[in-house]
C-alpha cells in the first residue's frame, strides 16, 4: 500500500506543480471568452454553460453587434434572443436568464456588474462559477473557478477529493496560495484541453507526470 502523503510533502508537490505550470503557460491572466465590457463577459459566461468557449465566441461576434448596450439586452424579446443564441444549447433558459440578469443590472446596479459573490449570485443564471469568473477577470479578486477541467484534474492531482464544485473550490483554497487562484483555472483549462484530456490523457507527454499520483490512470 502506498505511503500516505504528509501535509509537508503535499505542499512541496503543490509548489513544484505550480512552478511547472508557470514555466509552461506563463503567468499572464487571460480569458478565453471574447468581450469588451464586464457585462459582455457576464453574458458570455452565462451562455458558456455546457457549451464550448469557441462556439460562444462565434455567437457573440454577431450578438454583441446587434445588442450593443446592456439596455438592448434588458429589453430584448425572448423569442428573438432565443433565435440569436439557438446554436449554443439550452437556449431557452439562457435567453430568459440573460434578459432577467440584464434587467437587474440596469435597474438595481445602474448598469454596473457587481463585485461580491452575494450580489453576483443574486442575478439570474449566475452561480458561484460564473461569479468567480467575473471576480477574477474583471476585478482581479483572488477566486477559484471550478469547471469540468479544474474538477477532474484537481482530483487527479490529489489536491481535492470532493465531487461538488463548491466544496472543491474551498479545498483548493486551502491547498493553493492565493496568488495562484486565478491562474489555476487558466492553466488547468489549457492542460485539460491539450494534454490531460478526459478520455485519453497523454500522461507520458505531461510535464507534471512526476508529481501526479494518477499518472497512467484514466
Amino acid at each position: 500500500m502506498a505511503k500516505r502523503e504528509t501535509k509537508a510533502e503535499r505542499n512541496e508537490r503543490v509548489k513544484k506543480v505550480l512552478e511547472l505550470l508557470d514555466q509552461e503557460y506563463g503567468t499572464e491572466y487571460r480569458c478565453y471568452l471574447n468581450h469588451e465590457t464586464p457585462w459582455q463577459l457576464l453574458i458570455a459566461v452565462i451562455m458558456s454553460a455546457q457549451c464550448t468557449d469557441a462556439r460562444v465566441n462565434i455567437v457573440t461576434a454577431d450578438l454583441f453587434k446587434k445588442y450593443d448596450t446592456l439596455e438592448k439586452f434588458a429589453e430584448a424579446e425572448l423569442a428573438e434572443l432565443e433565435k440569436d443564441i439557438h446554436s449554443i444549447g439550452f437556449y431557452h433558459m439562457k435567453a430568459k436568464n440573460i434578459i432577467s440578469c440584464c434587467k437587474d443590472l440596469v435597474q438595481k446596479y445602474n448598469g454596473v456588474v457587481p463585485k461580491t459573490i452575494e450580489e453576483l449570485t443574486s442575478l439570474a443564471g449566475v452561480g458561484r462559477k460564473t461569479a468567480n469568473v467575473i471576480r477574477g477577470n474583471i476585478y482581479n479578486e483572488p477566486s477559484i473557478v471550478v469547471d469540468t477541467h479544474v474538477k477532474r484534474i484537481s482530483r487527479k492531482l490529489g489536491f481535492a477529493r470532493s465531487e461538488e464544485p463548491e466544496k472543491i473550490e474551498y479545498e483548493l483554497m486551502e491547498v493553493l496560495p492565493k496568488e495562484h487562484w486565478i491562474l489555476w483555472n487558466i492553466h488547468i483549462i489549457t492542460l485539460g484541453r491539450t494534454i490531460c484530456v478526459a478520455r485519453n490523457p497523454k500522461c507520458e507527454e505531461c510535464f507534471l507526470k512526476d508529481y501526479c499520483p494518477s499518472r497512467g490512470k484514466k
